[in-house]
């Protein structure tokens, strides 16, 4: 896979970096609710996955490997030696494959939502097939209803309407791929190898990796971790619940300013 992430930034050029992963079948605008307040204290810099919005769509499989290393070629890009690193759900998983093979990059983590192995493989394996064959349209439902909370999803279609259409225009074959990348995801045995500070965030309304099954077994193993569950949220809690997520992040990135270009 060849190509550079889709990307922007903002924030003051000497601000300690942060690079925001989104979750599997958003864009970099899903960090919307957060981008201007964590942007006032951080160079805030969103980025696509492979696969997703302005990101190359890659050609064949591709694995979570493929697609952390693509994220370092970014910051190399820009010039970023050392940053901050938050993603929610497959943007997580991405989070923890860099603090695990790329741990003089990462200074602080923060992992929103995710997971370290998320089984069934073939579960991940039969909707990468109906994504291929039908589009993202047809699992969109299905999906947007384990984002929110059903109070959530019906006060706010103003803001779930615009997401769900996003998740209709991801490319097939790059949501799939990406599928398939969880699908062979086990990070659990390499969750010790983290050196960086952990801040762990579940969504306590969270079905799709609720807080006992994942973040719990997250931040158990990772040396330095705390854990925060936000009420009233479910699995893309920063958009239910921004200014609880935007307050935890801005916390943990605080007593460490020391992420430099």
């Amino acid at each position: 896979m060849t190509g550079l992430l889709g990307h922007d930034i903002l924030g003051a050029d000497d601000a300690p970096p942060l690079i925001l992963g989104s979750s599997l079948g958003t864009t970099r605008d899903m960090w919307d609710p957060q981008q201007g307040a964590l942007s006032v204290r951080l160079q805030v810099i969103r980025y696509d996955h492979l696969g997703h919005g302005a990101s190359p769509v890659p050609v064949g499989p591709i694995s979570l490997e493929e697609l952390g290393r693509a994220v370092l070629g970014l910051a190399d890009h820009l010039g970023v030696t050392r940053f901050h690193y938050a993603g929610l759900s497959l943007g997580g998983m991405v989070g923890m494959w860099l603090a695990i093979n790329a741990p003089d990059r990462i200074d602080r983590l923060v992992l929103l939502c995710t997971s370290a192995h998320l089984p069934p493989a073939d579960a991940w394996r039969e909707r990468a097939q109906v994504v291929r064959q039908h589009g993202c349209a047809a699992i969109a439902d299905a999906v947007v209803d384990r984002w929110f909370t059903p109070s959530f999803a019906q006060a706010r279609g103003d803001v779930v309407g615009p997401l769900k259409e996003s998740l209709k225009a991801t490319p097939p074959v790059g949501y799939a791929a990406c599928c398939e990348a969880i699908a062979d995801m086990d990070l659990r045995n390499d969750l010790q190898k983290i050196g960086a500070p952990t801040l762990v965030i579940a969504g306590a309304d969270d079905s799709a990796t609720p807080a006992d099954g994942h973040a719990r077994v997250i931040a158990s193993a990772i040396p330095v971790a705390q854990l925060a569950v936000v009420q009233h949220a479910a699995h893309l809690a920063n958009v239910e619940q921004p200014s609880a997520v935007t307050r935890l992040i801005l916390d943990h990135l605080s007593p460490n300013p020391g992420a430099s270009r």
